[in-house]
């Protein structure tokens, strides 16, 4: 079902996504991509360019940790002000998703 979403809709809540990943626990940015890629059919490339941006706006911050199958990865945990934001844009998410629902005539139960 991911694949006929269209892209503009999944870029919309590719940060959304990321935080709530990162609030589930730790990660490197080829794990994040995976899992974005299975839920939304999201593409790795996009990842990166993200997790630079989430850092620099101090959302996320990173560590370097060995890899039991190869070089260290560097990982990305959430930050404070990333945990924060992870709040409001759900709480800005809920509220989107049910204005639009109202407009569709969606009820849930």
């Amino acid at each position: 079902m991911a694949d006929h979403i269209p892209s503009q809709l999944k870029k919309g809540v590719l940060e959304l996504c990321v935080l709530a990943l990162l609030a589930q626990g730790d990660s490197y940015a080829y794990d994040l991509a995976r899992n974005l890629a299975q839920a939304v059919d999201m593409g790795e490339g996009t990842i990166y360019p993200l997790m630079r941006r989430l850092q620099t706006d101090g959302l996320v911050d990173s560590y370097q940790q060995e890899s039991e199958s190869g070089p260290s990865r560097k990982y990305y945990r959430l930050t404070e002000a990333g945990l924060l934001s992870l709040t409001a844009q759900k709480q800005d998410w809920q509220r989107f998703t049910a204005s639009v629902n109202s407009i569709l005539g969606v009820t849930h139960e």
